[in-house]
Order: structure tokens, then C-alpha cells, then sequence
């Protein structure tokens, strides 16, 4: 199935430059939020300590978490140094 799944988004991005777009960036932010949980969950830390630590709430650590889009680079920052970590940006 993750065969068909696969040819079926290049199927449609060679179809529609806005697809392939909107696609990249959406995924780019599923992975931004499934960076910040897995990094949390492996130090074994809850959504409401992160919150605490940042003066926030839980439903802004999950949003963050499930919803990234249009997060911001100093709110990253702030989350990793919740975790006791950095961020590392690439370009390539």
C-alpha cells in the first residue's frame, strides 16, 4: 500500500506544481511536529512539563506538536531548550 501511496503523490505533483507545493510544505510541518514529540517522548517528558517550563499551556505544546505549520524558528528554539537540546538547521 505505501507502494501505491507513494505513486500516487508523484502522480499528482507531476500534475500540479501547486500540489507538489502545498504537499512539501505540509509534510515539511508534519515532520517539524513529529521532530518535537518523538525528541520529548525520548526523554520521557510530558506535554504539561514542556508546558510548564515554557509558562504555557498543554494545548499549545500539542498544537506545536501535531499542528507546526508556521511555527516559529525562536518558539523551536524555546521548546528544544525546554528538552535540554538545540536546533540544528540544514539547507540543502
Amino acid at each position: 500500500m505505501g507502494d501505491d501511496l507513494e505513486r500516487f503523490i508523484e502522480k499528482k505533483k507531476a500534475e500540479s506544481p501547486e500540489f507538489a507545493e502545498n504537499f512539501e510544505e505540509g509534510y515539511l510541518n508534519f515532520k517539524i511536529g513529529v521532530i518535537l514529540r518523538q525528541a520529548r517522548e525520548d526523554l520521557g517528558i510530558t506535554q504539561q512539563e514542556v508546558a510548564n517550563k515554557l509558562n504555557t499551556t498543554k494545548s499549545v505544546i500539542s498544537r506545536m506538536e501535531n499542528h507546526a505549520d508556521d511555527i516559529r524558528l525562536s518558539t523551536l528554539r524555546k521548546y528544544a531548550r525546554a528538552l535540554g537540546r538545540k536546533v540544528k538547521l540544514e539547507i540543502q
